[in-house]
């Protein structure tokens, strides 16, 4: 009533009354309706507007007793009101509405709440399209659903249901109360399906048809073809409805999927670059308000980009954003509309390589902006700070109050769509990360409670299991569509803005989104966007246009996998780029021929820093980009100059060649940052998993390959970038090492290591031994002690190694052995074999250093482990050992490594006990494994037990070098296997020894022999450098023959020390002959060093030289009575033709002596065999070398005299074992030797120191040994059994040949021999082939005849002698130097022929005599008769200078002789052959008469008549006339006819003489005349004076007569001129005064004549 007034004053206090009531709530239903009647009316009186207001809204907040029609009356009041002239009016009503609307809903939301409990609303249902009557609803929410229906009525220009009354509505106003509905109260839309329908059938069909003309319209295009009510967008309209659309899709897009679909492809096309500024900057501001709920960006992706035949939206929208900010960076005057692109993803990437264009290298002339802005292709846009990171602050939506539009400020519009694409980056990611996290924890625990066993929950769990991997690949599948959707789209986006950021922030935000993307796709495994994202980075990070094809064409390296750092495909730099950046480096680039130089900006190394980043922090996921990151890297690193140090790292190196690389301080500053931070990344590789790790290994695998080839070809310094890197990761993963060793080593290895680049090949085996060594320091767990596997794993790369053959790896690969052995060598066990190997791999051919080092290894390895090595590499160390030996590139290594292997031996010896245990365990070990196989166990002389396989396998490395081509080698390893076989022997099972024999010394011997005969022998002239070489060394023969007398003294000395060893053993005998057909084949070699040691070697065996001192005996082994029956072959002894079993009483092994001589225990029988096979031999060699040779010539070989010697002495020893056995057979053949061996003659160059002077009469030792030999066997004959003494005859023979060198020196062949007095002595000319010179045998020959005749003196009895004649051999053999006599080349031999024939005689005519009727001596009388008158009547003329003592001595010899017949002969005639007897007196006839030399002097004369000689002859004859008693009438007519001959011949010469002496006159008579006539006077005188002293019974009177009948011829005489002859005349006729008698009566007288 009191408003009714429409007093104000009254108006006023009833209106604050009123408040005053409804504020305490007590006002009713009706009257609230009264109330509301009456402030319709007071507004339509214009009264008290202000407090109207206030009390309508008091009215409604307070209760809800307002509603229904009195609500619609209230709102539509302040509807009126708003839209008074009055501004203050119009304002407060605005709000008013605004609070009522918001009351109104919130009654909604309050009825529903306290409802709720009540009944169970049912949900809407989306998409349910029956309109339910608006009475289901209850009081507040139908007024609710009546307001905001009428709203969307009067919006879209209707009239209104409820809000009856209303006269005017703006849009702007409208849409406002939209907005603010669908912001504050979604709930109320959700929750009722009534408010839904209405969303959908109402507000977006309004929203839609409002927005036609910013559809319809062009920019640029003056009409327009639509008759729509608004011709132009009109700003506040266009702003509120972007504002509601984005409301609807934030709070609704759960019911309103495809009106959003309509929405938000609006907003796309309001980004056209046709569309006003204004626009495309609210459009952005919207896009924006989206992009940083990622959440709602999840839903777009699963309702529309994950459905088939529906939109891509997400992607499109992506896309736009991107397409907007390049089409910014375009003139914008041009309208050009041929740059939009395509909204499909198939483009995408040409999009992005349309946005690719680098800026180019030098800054701009002027001066640099220092606003941070986005500068491309000239196009300068400002960056302004719009929003706070991650939300959307939007200007120009909030802007409600403008009716123009405004103008947008430079730049507005490219920094909102920045910040648009990196909270899209920042929010996915996110959103993506963090439900992966989730995932990833809740697929942990599952799995960790499914392992668990609990049987009864198993199901739940499973099936638990099963919901969350579905649940996971749905989640799975909305990221990757999320991801694929958008990537393309900002790729291009971001690589352009990177390219056009001139801001180090900006740049900084867009390298951390690409980066957050690249690890998402790599997190999500999506290798496209993934590799793309990086190679965005990659390209940043390189300068513009940098020759890397990996990054180029990213879509053709995507696709083909194919990367090269050589593909030159370079892009035109486009000439209007310019670039703000600042320069701070200068350096080459990396490509195979690098041109100029390239440079760097400081974009660059931020880009750099930016993958560094990726690569630290997530090098697990990216997968095969490393190779793309790592690619880059070395680029950047090549370019900067960081070159590998010590462990990989890189550290700032100068450029080796080509301009050098030049850094601005601000960079140097960086370099070590850098440098760190790469080190850093790859020791972040610790913290990767396996396949990540592997990952990594196959990328700098893969840059390491490209680097090398293209350093192949030249010698340039090549990028080590990636063998640094891998070394660097190596080192850090040492934990782990087993998973990446294999591809590492392998790359290192087969790759790296065998460059042709030099620098290349030493960091590849730097990296490789590096990495060794710290794998072996590393502490694994469990320790390499116990895990074997991995030590041999780490080790085999450096066995590997060897394969290479470029020495600079092979001394780094020994170098590393050599550390290795320092700090590892005692705990590498099982690790040796590979070691060992290394050092054993080494060839000749590889260089002296190379071997040096490897040999101080060894040489390492033998002081210092052998006991710490297990005991089965021993004989790899032996092994190894001789390979050094065999090296011939250092005669030192060669010649030490033999003394190392006399140290092994040593050792062996040391440690025989302990190693033979373990080799024992191992080989226990071998055999079982070898069985479970079901294979034989093989190795090396196998059958014998392991310690001794040890022992032959040093043995046979030694033999090896015994053969070696240097004299040196074998000499020293000659002496250290027989050392050492001496030294340490004893400590070989005996069976061992078979081997020993058979596999070393007799394969040695064998070897040595072949060489030796195939040596070469041209001589050598020095032995390199200046060494001199001995004549006696300077061909290859002789040096063989050297090796060959060592090699075969040391077999022989085994055979001779051990042979209480070898004996025993089954085939000693086939052993025993073998060697002595090394023996023989040695002694007949033509070379008289290898003969001579030969003969040594066989003496020793025999045992002949050096028996052991006392001191040195053993001491009898313990007797071992162990019968060992063996079996011996088939006997060639004579006596046993059977083969036999023999037991002996000998252990197998007769103890471990230090002893060389135990005694001997063997089988007699099986000796002489042995015995008689070396004399075989002994006869093989004695018949070979003593055969003269058929043709002669300079060079014919012909044996020493020291040779032969030895040969012969060893027969007397061989003698003492065969004797009993002995034949004449073997007799003869002996004998040929003998013969042989005298015969041989002796170079002249030897000869003075053989020979004794001429005049010396010594015999040399060879003949002094024929002597010796032939004495043994005539001793041993002597006491031998009657069968062996019909050899004396054989020995007889032997001598007597002897006998005749005195006169007759054996000839030789055909070989000329001089005299030794001719032979000219090549001492000057050493070279010169030598003459052959005969021995002066004289001394031999009589030598021989005194044990001639000493030995006939023992046995001339023998019947054997008698039988054989030797008698009248004796007398022919000694004929020849008597006939000679005087002629003899030496006087002294028919001297001692003469007494030796005397001596001879005296014992052998008695024995003839004894024989005399056996006829056994016939044959001798005439030869002996022979004898004598070749003696006594010589045809040899004595020589002039002859003394008369010495003429005297020789015919008191003649006179021996006689006086021998006379006595031996003449007494026994009757035993004798008469004509025999008949020779004899004739020739005592002729000596009476006839003994003169023709050539004596005068003077000599008497003398020289042998008047002593002719006085005994004439003497004996007549003794042997008259003495005896004649018993035969023969031997009287023998006396008888001697006489008369005698007494007839003197008749005769004074008969010739008196003639002549006439006839002469005045001239006297030759010489020899007279001499003749004054012999026969004295011998008539003698023949008176003998047959005075005769028995006269025994003379003949006839002879009487004879003699009487002499005297008238004296008579006549008288009157020669000649004084001797009348002085011999005197003599002659003195004796006849006997015969003067008076004369008697006839009787007497005829008796006396």
């Amino acid at each position: 009533m009191g408003c009714g007034t429409k007093e104000p004053k009254i108006t006023q206090l009833c209106l604050a009354a009123i408040q005053r009531l409804m504020s305490h709530e007590v006002v009713s239903e009706a009257a609230a309706g009264n109330i509301i009647n009456m402030l319709w009316q007071l507004m339509e009186n214009s009264l008290e507007e202000l407090k109207l207001l206030q009390t309508v809204l008091v009215l409604l907040t307070t209760n809800t007793v307002v509603h229904d029609e009195a609500l619609s009356k209230a709102i539509v009041l302040c509807f009126r009101l708003h839209f008074t002239k009055d501004n203050i009016t119009n304002n407060t009503a605005a709000a008013t509405v605004r609070q009522v609307v918001t009351v109104v809903f919130e009654r909604v939301v309050a009825e529903d709440e306290q409802y709720k409990d009540a009944i169970d609303q049912p949900v809407a249902v989306q998409g349910n399209s029956n309109r339910r009557s608006v009475s289901t609803l209850k009081p507040c929410a139908k007024d609710a659903y009546m307001l905001f229906q009428d709203l969307c009525q009067l919006v879209n220009a209707d009239a209104p249901y409820w809000l009856v009354g209303m006269t005017e509505m703006t849009r702007t106003f409208g849409l406002e109360l939209l907005e603010s509905v669908l912001n504050d109260f979604p709930q109320v839309f959700l929750q009722h399906q009534e408010f839904s329908f209405l969303l959908k059938e109402r507000v977006c069909p309004l929203v839609i048809k409002l927005f036609s003309p910013n559809i319809k319209f062009r920019q640029g295009s003056s009409t327009s073809s639509s008759p729509a009510p608004v011709e132009k967008p009109y700003f506040p309209i266009c702003m509120r409805l972007l504002r509601v659309v984005s409301v609807l899709i934030k709070q609704f897009y759960s019911l309103l999927v495809t009106e959003c679909e309509i929405f938000l492809s609006l907003l796309v096309k309001f980004l056209d670059a046709d569309k006003p500024q204004w626009l495309r900057a609210v459009a952005v501001e919207s896009i924006h308000r989206l992009c940083v709920q990622p959440q709602l960006l999840r839903s777009f992706c699963q309702s529309y980009d994950m459905k088939q035949h529906s939109t891509k939206v997400f992607r499109d929208i992506v896309n736009a954003l991107g397409s907007f900010i390049q089409s910014l960076f375009l003139v914008p005057s041009t309208g050009n509309t041929s740059v939009m692109p395509n909204q499909t993803g198939s483009n995408a990437s040409g999009n992005t390589g349309s946005a690719q264009t680098n800026p180019g290298v030098l800054g701009m002339g002027g001066g640099a902006t220092v606003l941070p802005a986005f500068e491309y292709r000239g196009t300068w846009i400002p960056i302004l700070n719009v929003t706070v990171q991650g939300s959307a602050k939007a200007t120009y939506l909030e802007m409600l109050d403008k009716v123009e539009p405004p103008t947008i400020p430079e730049g507005y519009a490219m920094s909102v769509a920045f910040h648009c694409l990196l909270d899209l980056v920042r929010g996915i990611t996110t959103m993506i990360e963090g439900e992966l996290g989730e995932a990833e924890t809740v697929s942990q625990s599952t799995t960790e409670t499914t392992s668990l066993p609990a049987q009864s929950s198993e199901q739940q769990d499973l099936q638990s299991v099963s919901d969350q991997t579905e649940k996971e690949l749905v989640s799975r599948a909305v990221w990757e569509e999320m991801v694929n959707a958008c990537w393309c789209g900002l790729l291009a986006a971001l690589s352009l803005l990177l390219d056009a950021s001139t801001d180090e922030a900006a740049t900084e935000n867009i390298l951390k989104a690409e980066l957050t993307m690249a690890a998402l796709c790599g997190r999500l495994g999506l290798v496209t966007s993934r590799d793309a994202f990086i190679t965005a980075i990659c390209k940043g990070s390189l300068p513009p246009h940098y020759a890397l094809t990996v990054l180029n064409n990213t879509t053709a390296a995507l696709s083909s996998k194919s990367y090269s750092i050589q593909g030159q495909n370079v892009q035109m730099i486009s000439p209007s780029s310019e670039s703000h950046q600042q320069v701070v480096a200068v350096g080459q680039p990396l490509a195979l021929q690098p041109q100029g130089t390239v440079m760097l900006t400081s974009k660059n190394i931020q880009c750099m820093r930016t993958l560094l980043n990726l690569a630290h922090c997530h090098g697990a996921v990216l997968g095969t980009s490393w190779q793309l990151v790592l690619a880059t890297l070395q680029h950047l690193v090549w370019i900067l100059g960081l070159k590998p140090g010590v462990g990989g790292a890189l550290k700032p190196g100068r450029a080796v060649e080509g301009p050098s690389t030049v850094l601005t301080t601000a960079v140097m500053t960086d370099l070590p940052v850098i440098s760190n931070i790469l080190s850093r990344l790859f020791e972040s590789s610790q913290y990767l998993d396996d396949v990540s790790l592997h990952h990594l290994i196959n990328a700098l695998c893969s840059l390491s390959l490209e680097a090398m080839d293209m350093a192949y070809g030249n010698n340039k310094e090549p990028s080590l970038f990636a063998v640094a890197k891998l070394l660097e990761t190596g080192l850090v993963n040492m934990h782990r090492i087993e998973i990446l060793w294999r591809p590492l080593t392998g790359h290192l290895l087969e790759k790296v290591c065998q460059h042709p680049n030099s620098r290349m090949r030493e960091w590849g085996a730097e990296a490789l031994t590096s990495l060794i060594k710290a794998g072996l320091t590393f502490s694994h767990d469990p320790p390499l002690s116990q895990n074997q596997r991995l030590q041999l794993l780490l080790l085999n790369p450096l066995k590997e190694l060897s394969n290479i053959s470029h020495p600079d790896i092979r001394i780094k690969q020994l170098e590393c052995v050599l550390q290795i052995l320092q700090s590892q060598g005692d705990s590498l066990g099982p690790g040796w074999p590979l070691v060992l190997g290394v050092m054993g791999a080494i060839r000749s051919d590889q260089g002296e250093s190379l071997i040096r080092t490897a040999f101080q290894c060894l040489q390492l390895v033998v002081t210092d482990f052998l006991p710490t090595m297990p005991c089965t590499c021993l004989q790899i160390v032996v092994e190894v050992a001789g390979s050094f030996g065999l090296h011939n590139q250092e005669l030192n290594i060669s010649l030490t490594s033999i003394g190392l292997l006399w140290n092994i031996s040593d050792y062996f010896f040391q440690r025989g006990e302990i190693i033979e245990k373990e080799l024992n365990k191992e080989e226990a070990v071998l055999q079982k494994q070898a069985e479970e196989k079901g294979v034989m166990l093989n190795r090396p002389f196998h059958p014998a037990p392991p310690f001794d396989c040890l022992w032959l396998c040093l043995y046979a490395k030694l033999g090896e070098l015994c053969v070696d081509p240097r004299p040196a080698v074998r000499k020293s390893a000659g002496q250290t296997l027989f050392s050492t076989i001496g030294a340490h022997g004893t400590l070989l099972q005996h069976s061992t020894w078979h081997t020993v024999i058979w596999k070393v010394l007799f394969h040695l011997l064998d070897r040595v022999r072949e060489s030796s005969t195939t040596a070469d022998k041209e001589k050598i002239e020095s032995g390199g450098g200046n060494i001199l070489i001995h004549h006696s060394r300077d061909t290859a023969e002789k040096q063989w023959a050297e090796t060959w007398v060592l090699t075969l003294a040391g077999v022989a000395r085994i055979f001779n020390t051990r042979r209480y060893l070898l004996q025993p053993l089954g085939d000693f005998s086939q052993a025993w002959d073998v060697l002595l057909d090394h023996i023989q084949s040695a002694a007949l070699s033509k070379n008289n060093e290898v003969s001579l040691a030969a003969l040594k070697s066989f003496q020793e065996i025999l045992q002949i030289v050096s028996p052991v001192r006392d001191s040195e005996k053993p001491d009898t082994p313990p007797a071992i009575n162990v019968s060992v029956p063996v079996v011996v072959g088939t006997t060639t002894a004579t006596s046993l033709g059977r083969s036999f079993m023999r037991t002996d009483s000998i252990g197998e092994r007769i103890g471990r002596y230090n002893g060389s001589e135990p005694p001997v225990i063997t089988d007699e029988i099986e000796d002489l065999n042995l015995w008689w096979a070396a004399w075989n031999s002994w006869y093989r060699i004695g018949s070979e070398s003593t055969r003269p040779p058929i043709t002669c010539d300079k060079l014919t070989f012909i044996p020493s005299q020291p040779f032969l010697t030895a040969l012969i002495q060893i027969f007397p020893a061989l003698y003492q074992h065969i004797k009993t056995g002995f034949s004449m057979d073997d007799l003869q053949k002996l004998g040929v030797i003998l013969h042989g061996a005298v015969s041989v003659p002796i170079s002249s160059d030897a000869s003075p120191f053989i020979l004794p002077s001429y005049t010396e009469a010594v015999l040399t030792s060879l003949q002094e040994a024929v002597l010796t030999a032939l004495d043994v066997l005539q001793k041993a004959i002597c006491v031998g059994s009657e069968s062996m003494q019909i050899m004396y005859p054989a020995i007889f023979d032997q001598l007597l040949a002897f006998v005749e060198f005195s006169c007759k020196p054996p000839q030789y062949g055909q070989l000329e021999t001089k005299h030794i007095a001719n032979a000219k002595y090549n001492q000057i000319q050493l070279f010169a082939p030598a003459e052959w010179v005969a021995l002066n045998y004289v001394p031999f020959a009589e030598r021989s005849l005194e044990v001639v005749v000493d030995l006939y003196q023992k046995t001339a009895c023998h019947k054997a002698v008698v039988t054989e004649k030797v008698l009248q051999n004796v007398i022919k053999t000694l004929r020849i130097p008597l006939s000679l006599k005087y002629s003899c080349p030496s006087e002294s031999t028919w001297k001692l022929a003469v007494s030796s024939l005397l001596k001879v005689l005296s014992i052998g005519l008695p024995v003839a005599r004894q024989h005399a009727s056996s006829g056994k001596f016939d044959s001798m009388w005439p030869e002996l008769a022979n004898t004598f008158e070749d003696f006594l009547f010589t045809k040899s003329t004595p020589p002039d200078n002859l003394s008369i003592q010495e003429f005297q001595k020789n015919e008191s010899i003649d006179v021996e002789v006689v006086q021998l017949i006379s006595t031996e002969i003449l007494p026994y005639a009757n035993f004798i052959p008469k004509e025999f007897v008949g020779q004899i007196m004739t020739m005592l006839n002729k000596g009476s008469i006839h003994s003169q030399s023709s050539s004596f002097t005068e003077a000599e004369i008497d003398i020289r008549m042998r008047e002593e000689f002719s006085k005994v002859c004439f003497e004996t004859l007549l003794q042997f006339s008259f003495s005896n008693k004649v018993t035969t009438p023969q031997e009287g007519y023998i006396s008888r006819m001697a006489l008369s001959v005698l007494l007839k011949r003197s008749q005769d010469v004074l008969h010739r003489y008196i003639e002549d002496e006439r006839l002469s006159g005045k001239c006297p008579l030759p010489r020899q005349q007279v001499t003749e006539i004054i012999f026969v006077l004295k011998a008539v005188s003698t023949l008176i004076d003998s047959l005075k002293k005769t028995q006269p019974e025994n003379v003949d009177a006839n002879t009487w007569a004879q003699v009487i009948a002499l005297y008238p011829t004296l008579v006549e005489c008288i009157t020669c001129s000649s004084s001797e002859v009348c002085s011999a005349l005197k003599e002659a006729l003195v004796p006849f005064k006997d015969f003067m008698h008076p004369p008697a009566s006839k009787d007497r007288q005829c008796y006396t004549l």
